[in-house]
C-alpha cells in the first residue's frame, strides 16, 4: 500500500456509525466514519505522528492545500473525491474509502485528518474521544451558527447525540437556560444531567 501523506490506522478501537436508512449503494459497504485507534504505520511525507500514536481521525476527508480547504471550508474539499467537493469514511457518495469498521484503516493527509490524543486503547476516555470525530464538533458547531453567548436562552429540538452535545456546547459558552426537546424518557434524563431543562413535547396539550 503507498501511503506517503497518509497513515495505516488499527481502527478497531472504537468508532462510530453515521448511516440512516437507504443510504447503502454497494453490498461491500465498509460502515463507519468517526475513527479512534493506534497508528500501526505512516508515509514518508507524514511529519505529526509516529507508529504507537493514538490519534482521532475527522469525519471528513480533506486535501488542506485546495481552494475550498485553504479558506476554511475543508467539508468541501474539491481534491479527495471525484464525485462531488467533500469525502468521508464509509459513507454513501462521499468518495472511495472504506470505513472504519475494520481491522485497518488508510488515512489519507494524515497530518490535516488526524488529532493526537494522550492514555491508552481502552481506557476510561476512549468513549469521549470518539465523539471529538464528529459528534461534539458538529454541536459545538451548532452553537457558533446560532452565537451563543453567555447569559443567553438556548433551545435544542432532539435529545439524540448531536443534540445532546449542542445543549452541553451551549452550556459550555456560558448560555443562561438550555432548554431541549424531546419525548423519549430516557433521553430527556440525560438533558436533566448535563444541567440542561428537559422539554417533552408529549406533555404539551394541544
Amino acid at each position: 500500500m503507498l501511503l506517503l501523506s497518509s497513515l495505516r490506522l488499527q481502527s478497531a478501537e472504537a468508532t462510530s456509525i453515521c448511516m440512516t436508512e437507504g443510504q447503502l449503494q454497494k453490498p461491500d459497504t465498509v460502515l463507519g466514519h468517526e475513527p479512534l485507534g493506534v497508528v500501526e504505520e505512516v508515509g514518508d511525507a507524514v511529519t505529526s505522528f509516529k507508529r504507537g500514536d493514538r490519534v482521532v481521525v475527522t469525519f471528513n476527508i480533506a486535501c488542506g492545500h485546495c481552494f475550498n480547504c485553504v479558506r476554511g471550508f475543508t467539508s468541501a474539499c474539491l481534491t479527495v473525491n471525484p464525485e462531488i467537493a467533500g469525502g468521508a469514511f464509509g459513507y454513501a457518495k462521499m468518495g472511495p474509502y472504506k470505513g472504519a469498521q475494520a481491522e485497518m484503516l488508510r488515512v489519507p493527509f494524515a497530518d490535516l485528518n488526524c488529532t493526537k490524543l494522550p492514555g491508552t486503547a481502552g481506557d476510561k476516555w476512549e468513549d469521549d474521544f470518539v465523539l471529538l470525530a464528529d459528534i461534539f464538533p458538529t454541536g459545538y458547531y451548532a452553537t457558533k451558527l446560532a452565537m451563543v453567548q453567555p447569559g443567553t436562552s438556548v433551545a435544542v429540538f432532539g435529545a439524540g447525540p448531536v443534540g445532546l452535545l449542542t445543549a452541553y456546547s451551549a452550556l459550555l459558552k456560558g448560555a443562561a437556560q438550555v432548554f431541549v426537546v424531546d419525548y423519549i424518557p430516557e433521553r430527556l434524563d440525560l438533558v436533566k444531567n448535563i444541567g440542561a431543562i428537559p422539554i417533552d413535547f408529549s406533555r404539551i396539550p394541544r
